[in-house]
């Protein structure tokens, strides 16, 4: 490789390098920190989880959302208690309900009169549908006021049992679930990152530095998407808040392992410390700065989805990304330069000490790759094209209420109970908003839809009217959600009705047909963007295109591999809709930084010695810290299955499955052999392509010449 000289090295390499400089660089992240603390704090009650920060925006469920607020606080829903004596209720039992109604009501939630004691007409179970005003903050407190209800209900006959369901219930269900989420998130994976850094660096010192940094971007990402989001500017709930737990320690902790891995090389060819930071700088820098670059790029493409909680997603995650990047290239340098080369402690590396990488595992690994190539990555390929008929499999229509966590909490069960009894939409009626002159027409309308148990008198407001409408069947089951379609079509027919329908079940085929239109309009735009910052960054054609296909081929085999766990070893159900959507933006975004550093390298390598002997040094140099970094992106995305959702659980296997296929296989054996057999036509059509062969010969030439001169100090081929 050609000598770097001081010169060439440019002033932001200096900037946290330099004997003054690293100083301001710590004392300015140390000020940013201390006034982060407050705000990251905050970020848990600005989280908005209301249906509408889920929803898309033009769907007709989010519409009703909106205007129902004519009718009821926005914040009312239902709690639907079922009693169930199997043997038949009795008198008492009637009595004893009757009384947990009045006390129902008396409840501070509650602001108009509960519904019932309605017994079954099986004689067999009672329900109580009790409207309950939760406030803005409610989502928090769901939990205590289900707990309220359950001692309310406890005093009642032996042998009756109650159970808390409807929207109520199980959003309390979902928010005892993610209660402190980002607390456990935030353990879990520094122990991931704390043990992978551990065994990666073979020191007790060394990675407190990676995760203080790590630690530090997640504080300020998260104050800074705390004043967004309080400012209405940026819509946050508690997906896209674990999701940045995740995502800012594993990428920022892999950008940390790229920048110490060329530091520790640049130790070894110079004495002064802030001399070898510069370097590595100069030199590594372009390379975690396109892969940054690239993956909030990938993630802003997500603000075309029509789905809320996908679009807010992606702003989320680049300013976790952002802001991650900004701490790994400006406080992790100047903390190393700060501590000196003793922070590696026990193998320090000083100036001269020979560098293993050259013939290290990954060295050998490239070696073997080299005997067959062609035949290499025509087997891989294959195998992973195989892994990806596994998607047949994949069932992402939709997760039930029964389905979606690994347990059965009471919700689900109650919902059950309700079924056997009562029309299973009890408690969860359609809502269709029409305009009141044509409230009758509608109303008549929907009693002819199929699925439909019974219709409700209208109730008008400022010349529109609510008319609630029970199905036969559970509000979350498919049979429901094509009910919905049917009454969708059936008062669309009714002329100046401006009828809508939305509701839980309404939301849920919303969610579908949004999740399916996201997917077809979001994933060609990752896929041409990040192509285009290969092209820029590689200065080539060949080479972006195979290492997009490469990707793609990476997301196939995990999409593949998962659905048959999913199905065959986990037992899941199924899976939600926008787990294909996720799971591809997290490994295109995510798993091309591998090939970038991989690639960025064998470029640099190439530009010297031809590219077959760059493919090889590039594979030794970064195998050993792509796989680090790989095992703790793989490992915090795990983390995820902490969650006792099935949603989140199935996004951190698949993710975490297809960085560990990218990094282990995609990037080591298939990348590398497409490097040795295409040679220069990976570079088409810059210049590189074109001098390749001479770059070759006179590497050929120059070893040659070693071998004459000092035989022993000349590489095993």
């Amino acid at each position: 490789m050609t000598e770097t000289r001081i010169g060439d090295v440019g002033r932001l390499a200096w900037l946290p390098s330099s004997r003054v400089t690293k100083w301001l660089v710590v004392g300015f992240w140390l000020v940013i920190l201390a006034v982060s603390f407050g705000p990251a704090g905050k970020l848990q009650g600005a989280l908005n989880n209301d249906a509408t920060s889920w929803l898309p925006e033009n769907a007709q469920s989010t519409q009703v959302a909106k205007e129902l607020e004519a009718f009821q606080s926005r914040n009312e829903a239902p709690a639907v208690l079922v009693y169930e004596r199997p043997d038949g209720v009795t008198a008492a039992d009637l009595h004893a309900v009757a009384g947990h109604v009045t006390a129902f009501n008396a409840m501070e939630p509650v602001k108009k009169d509960s519904v019932g004691p309605i017994p079954s007409e099986d004689g067999k179970a009672i329900q109580v549908i009790v409207p309950m005003d939760i406030g803005e903050d409610g989502w928090e407190n769901l939990p205590e006021i289900t707990d309220q209800v359950r001692s309310i209900a406890a005093d009642r006959p032996d042998g009756l049992s109650m159970h808390v369901t409807g929207p109520i219930g199980f959003a309390a269900d979902s928010s005892e679930a993610f209660a402190g989420i980002d607390g456990k998130l935030l353990y879990a994976a520094m122990a991931v990152v704390i043990i992978i850094l551990l065994i990666t660096y073979r020191s007790p010192i060394l990675w407190l530095i990676p995760l203080i940094s790590a630690g530090t971007a997640l504080f300020v990402s998260q104050a800074v998407i705390y004043y967004l989001a309080d400012s209405n500017s940026l819509t946050v709930n508690a997906q896209s808040s674990a999701i940045l737990t995740v995502i800012v320690f594993g990428a920022g902790t892999d950008y940390a392992l790229l920048l110490v891995a060329r530091y520790r090389e640049e130790l070894r060819r110079h004495q002064d410390r802030h001399e070898a930071m510069a370097f590595a700088l100069h030199r590594a820098g372009p390379a975690i700065f396109a892969s940054g670059a690239t993956v909030i790029a990938g993630m802003l493409c997500l603000l075309v989805a029509t789905m809320s909680s996908t679009s807010g997603l992606g702003p989320v995650a680049a300013i976790g990304i952002g802001v991650g990047l900004l701490v790994m290239l400006t406080l992790l340098p100047a903390l190393l330069v700060v501590f000196g080369r003793w922070i590696f402690w026990p193998v320090r590396p000083t100036y001269g000490s020979a560098d293993h990488t050259r013939d290290g595992f990954w060295a050998h690994t490239g070696n073997r790759i080299a005997r067959a190539p062609r035949r290499t990555w025509v087997v891989t390929s294959v195998i992973l094209a195989i892994a990806t008929l596994g998607v047949l499999q994949l069932n992402a229509t939709g997760l039930a209420n029964k389905d979606a966590f690994y347990t059965t909490p009471e919700s689900v069960v109650g919902e059950e109970v309700l079924a056997r009894h009562f029309p299973a939409g009890s408690g969860s009626p359609v809502l269709v908003l029409a305009n009141t002159d044509q409230a009758a027409a509608v109303q008549d309308k929907l009693e002819t839809v199929e699925g439909v148990s019974s219709v409700a008198e209208p109730i008008a407001r400022n010349g529109r009217a609510l008319i609630e409408t029970t199905l036969s069947d559970a509000p979350d089951s498919d049979a429901a959600t094509k009910s919905v379609d049917r009454i969708r079509d059936a008062i669309a027919e009714v002329p100046g009705a401006d009828a809508i329908a939305g509701g839980d079940t309404a939301a849920r085929a919303d969610t579908l047909r949004a999740s399916d239109d996201d997917n077809k309009r979001t994933i060609p735009l990752i896929l041409g963007v990040v192509l285009l910052i290969l092209v820029l960054l590689l200065r080539a054609v060949t080479a972006p295109l195979l290492l997009i296909g490469t990707v793609v081929l990476s997301f196939g085999a995990a999409m593949g591999l998962s659905a048959l766990v999913f199905r065959h070893v986990f037992g899941f159900a199924g899976a939600d809709p926008s787990l294909p959507l996720f799971v591809f933006v997290f490994l295109v975004a995510l798993g091309i930084d591998y090939n970038i550093f991989l690639m960025t390298r064998v470029h640099e390598e190439s530009k010297e010695v031809g590219t077959w002997r760059g493919a090889l040094a590039g594979l030794a140099a970064t195998g050993g810290v792509i796989t680090s970094a790989g095992l703790v992106l793989a490992g915090t995305f795990a983390v995820l299955a902490t969650m006792p959702v099935v949603a989140f659980a199935e996004v951190g296997f698949a993710v975490a499955l297809g960085v560990l296929l990218d990094t282990l296989i995609v990037r080591s054996v298939l990348v590398t052999a497409l490097n040795l057999d295409l040679k220069g036509r990976m570079w088409w059509p810059s210049r590189l392509a074109r001098k390749d062969a001479e770059l070759a010969a006179a590497a050929d030439a120059a070893e040659r010449e070693m071998e004459e001169v000092a035989p022993e100090l000349t590489p095993a081929r």
